[in-house]
C-alpha cells in the first residue's frame, strides 16, 4: 500500500480510466433548448411577407389610390424576397442560394446548405417558422389569384402574380438547397417513385 493514499499502485490504476470530457456540450445542449435563437430575423421572416398580405387585404380601408397601394405592395414584397433570400434563410437554417455569371458569360445557379457542427445549427422553432411562412405565403397569395381572377379585379392581377413569382422563387431555390440541388431533386423523386409504387 502507498503511504499517502493508503491503496495499492494496482487500486490506482484501476481508477483511473479513460474518461471522454464532452467540453462544451453543456454550451450545445442550452443553444438547442432555446426556442429562438434569432429573434430578430425570425421577425423580419415574416412580417415583410405577412405585411404584404395584409395590405393587399385591407388597402381599399385604408387609402382609395390604387398606385399607392400597388407601390407600397410591391415594396413590402421586394423587401420580403430580399431579407429572406440574403439573411433569413442563411440565420435561421443555414441554406442560401444565389446566381452568378462566369467569365464566359453563362449564368450558373448556386444552391448551398452551411455544413457547420450542430451548435451552430438554428432551432427547431426557427426552422419550423422558416419552412412554414415560406410555403404558406405563395399558396395565400395562388388562393388570392384566383380570387381576384374569378371576381374580375384584374388591375389586381400584376401584383398578386408579382407576389407569387417572388415568394416561389424563394421556396424553389430553398427547397434546392435543401435537398442538394438538381441531383439532390431528382435523388429523391426516384427514391419517392421506387418505394411508393405499389408493386
Amino acid at each position: 500500500p502507498s503511504p499517502l493514499t493508503g491503496s495499492s499502485p494496482q487500486a490506482l490504476v484501476d481508477d483511473t480510466e479513460d474518461v471522454s470530457l464532452d467540453l462544451g456540450n453543456e454550451e450545445e445542449l442550452a443553444l438547442r433548448k432555446a426556442k429562438i435563437r434569432h429573434p430578430l430575423a425570425t421577425f423580419f421572416h415574416l412580417f415583410f411577407r405577412v405585411s404584404a398580405i395584409i395590405t393587399y387585404l385591407f388597402c381599399d380601408w385604408f387609402s382609395n389610390s390604387f398606385v399607392a397601394c400597388f407601390v407600397t405592395i410591391l415594396l413590402l414584397l421586394s423587401f420580403d424576397f430580399w431579407s429572406v433570400k440574403n439573411v433569413t434563410g442563411r440565420l435561421l437554417v443555414g441554406l442560401r442560394w444565389w446566381n452568378q455569371i462566369d467569365e464566359d458569360g453563362k449564368s450558373h445557379w448556386v444552391f448551398e446548405a452551411k455544413k457547420v457542427p450542430t451548435i451552430a445549427v438554428s432551432t427547431e422553432a426557427e426552422a419550423r417558422i422558416f419552412w412554414l411562412g415560406l410555403i404558406i405565403c405563395p399558396v395565400i397569395w395562388t388562393v388570392l389569384f384566383f380570387s381576384s381572377l374569378f371576381s374580375l379585379k384584374l388591375k389586381w392581377l400584376a401584383l398578386v402574380i408579382a407576389g407569387i413569382s417572388l415568394q416561389t422563387a424563394n421556396l424553389y431555390g430553398y427547397i434546392h438547397c435543401k435537398l442538394g440541388g438538381s441531383q439532390g431533386i431528382s435523388r429523391a423523386a426516384s427514391r419517392f417513385l421506387v418505394t411508393d409504387v405499389p408493386k
